[in-house]
């Protein structure tokens, strides 16, 4: 899959413990690697014209578990490890994410979850956005 002509293009970007936010990105392949944290991999798990782009090696690097990926059950298929996007693809590169399916996605992937081995079963559980920790430093009230 080749990237869309553009310079940019809108995305919906899901990070680990936090909610889906739309975000512009670079389509150069820098910019797109740097979005994920790594190598890309596009995934296509839904009907409608999206992939998923991540880091393919996120799960071996040991990046934060961030979204189940749910069969038409609710059943998890797979999780994807680090930060994600979805975006839009036509024939053969990747475009805008319409608004009507990042509302769509947005709605999926909105409740970041905590994930919980139980014997051979993952469980996903919804949670609330992560908080990002306090700045520190000697002029951010660090203690010493």
């Amino acid at each position: 899959m080749k990237v869309n002509e553009k310079d940019t293009i809108d995305v919906l970007l899901v990070e680990p413990g936090q909610y889906p936010r739309p975000v512009t990105i670079g389509t150069d392949l820098e910019s797109l690697q740097e979005t994920v944290g790594g190598y890309i991999e596009a995934v296509y798990p839904f009907e409608n014209p999206v992939a998923i782009v991540c880091d393919e090696e996120g799960k071996i690097d040991g990046a934060p578990l961030n979204r189940a990926l749910r069969n038409e059950d609710g059943d998890i298929v797979d999780i994807i490890a680090g930060p994600f996007f979805i975006c839009g693809i036509d024939e053969d590169s990747f475009t805008d994410l319409p608004a009507d399916l990042a509302d769509k996605y947005d709605k999926m992937f909105h409740r970041p979850e905590a994930f919980l081995k139980l014997g051979s079963r993952m469980l996903a559980i919804p949670m609330d956005p992560v908080k990002p920790a306090p700045a520190v430093g000697p002029d951010r009230g660090q203690e010493r």
